[in-house]
């Protein structure tokens, strides 16, 4: 079974590295799903993959705490918004728009409410650099 975590963990890693360079697809999440399996298929992939300086510290502030930092609240919103107007854009059919912005109203809501995240460096705030 550790094999298939490890596995799991390996595949959400590549989905969100992918997600990095794609616009669309998010790449907090998948990190966050790697760390998930890694801590149960691979304690070494997960520690590997939660000391990493990019996304160790929202991976760690979502374990403790489910925080999630101010800067990639504010991207989350930009991405939802962007993703309605673009549907809008490109013609979607009415109904698929609304339902496209009732569950993503509802991703927003979650997000929003989740706590802030720590500051990536002390004593100094996310609007603040």
């Amino acid at each position: 079974m550790r094999m298939i975590w490890t596995i799991a963990g390996c595949l959400a890693l590549v989905a969100g590295v992918i997600g990095a360079f794609l616009p669309i697809l998010p790449t907090v999440p998948f990190m966050l799903l790697a760390a998930f399996c890694f801590a149960r298929g691979s304690a070494r992939f997960h520690d590997w993959l939660v000391n990493r300086s990019r996304f160790g510290p929202a991976i760690r502030d979502w374990q403790k705490r489910g925080a999630i930092g101010r800067r990639a609240k504010r991207a989350a919103m930009v991405a939802l918004l962007f993703s309605v107007l673009l549907s809008l854009a490109l013609g979607f059919p009415h109904a698929v728009i609304a339902v496209q912005g009732v569950v993503m109203a509802g991703v927003a809501v979650f997000i929003m409410t989740r706590p802030d995240g720590e500051p990536s460096q002390p004593g100094i705030r996310d609007g603040e650099r």
